[in-house]
């Protein structure tokens, strides 16, 4: 049975006035400038390591490159936002004289400051996964840079999150969430916007699945792109009593699934498996038109 997400239809996002169109789901790939990310930390600590991974990403099929200076795993602590500017308008800039020309960069922040430097440095996309919540002044800036804006479910800060999660119906109130986050951020002017329902943020493993199982609910809500950042997360690790190295088979496994729920994009690690996903599921979904 086809799934009820048209998952491999077009969907448009506005870049520096230029219209960017993808005709299937689109990979993000994850480059994380950080000692301590759950996963890569520490791998990629000078420029030319930096350079030379967000080339691979490229090579490996990533259509936007997302750029992190910062952890936000659960557990972690956040930098202060000028030292975060700092270090992301530097990864920007090496990347702009590096990457060929039109390369999408999104830059993963949620503080207005390191954003507008970002933005200013040559970066294309806000991913902020507080949804506005740790900086009162990022919507207000993500609307007068005129930029896409990546929406996330969370709540509290990294450190704390994962003592906030109990709800009464997961999936209503990240709808919710999402409704009421969107009504502002379209009253201030953000013409593009891409839901992020925030795996493993605030959320425990069950819920995580929980979430999952209906995210085709979550895509028939609402009109705007789905991303599902699954990438090799303790949902799948701690699910399958092995390391975040060894969780890449679970991860295609669940972008798998995401994209037959309707996600239109994925944030990985590892794009090869994920381009792969996209392309078989869009077979299956013409076979069964």
């Amino acid at each position: 049975m086809q799934s009820k997400c048209t998952y491999f239809s077009a969907f448009t996002i506005t870049c520096n006035n230029r219209l960017i169109e993808f005709s299937r789901p689109c990979v993000m790939g994850i480059l994380n400038a950080t000692t301590d990310s759950f996963y890569d930390g520490g791998r990629h600590n000078d420029d030319e390591a930096l350079v030379g991974h967000a080339c691979w990403l490229l090579d490996e099929g990533a259509d936007i490159i997302d750029v992190g200076v910062v952890s936000s795993r659960p557990g972690a602590q956040l930098l202060p936002p000028d030292e975060e500017a700092r270090r992301l308008s530097h990864v920007v800039q090496l990347l702009r004289q590096h990457l060929p020309e039109g390369t999408l960069l999104s830059v993963d922040t949620c503080y207005a400051a390191p954003a507008e430097a970002a933005v200013a440095a040559g970066a294309d996309i806000i991913n902020d996964i507080s949804g506005g919540q740790f900086d009162d002044a990022m919507f207000a800036t993500v609307a007068r840079l005129r930029v896409p804006y990546v929406l996330s479910h969370t709540r509290g800060l990294p450190s704390e999150m994962q003592n906030l999660t109990h709800y009464d119906d997961l999936v209503r109130e990240v709808q919710y969430y999402f409704s009421k986050h969107l009504d502002k951020l379209y009253d201030m002017g953000v013409a593009d916007v891409i839901l992020d329902p925030g795996f493993g943020f605030a959320k425990t493993l069950e819920q995580n699945y929980e979430l999952l199982n209906h995210l085709d609910d979550i895509c028939t809500t609402f009109r705007q792109p789905l991303l599902a950042g699954l990438s090799r997360k303790s949902m799948i690790y701690k699910a399958l009593n092995c390391t975040p190295d060894e969780a890449l088979y679970g991860t295609t496994v669940l972008n798998t699934i995401a994209l037959q729920r309707g996600a239109r994009l994925l944030r990985v690690h590892d794009p090869r498996p994920a381009r792969q996903a996209i392309e078989l599921c869009r077979l299956t979904a013409f076979e069964n038109k």
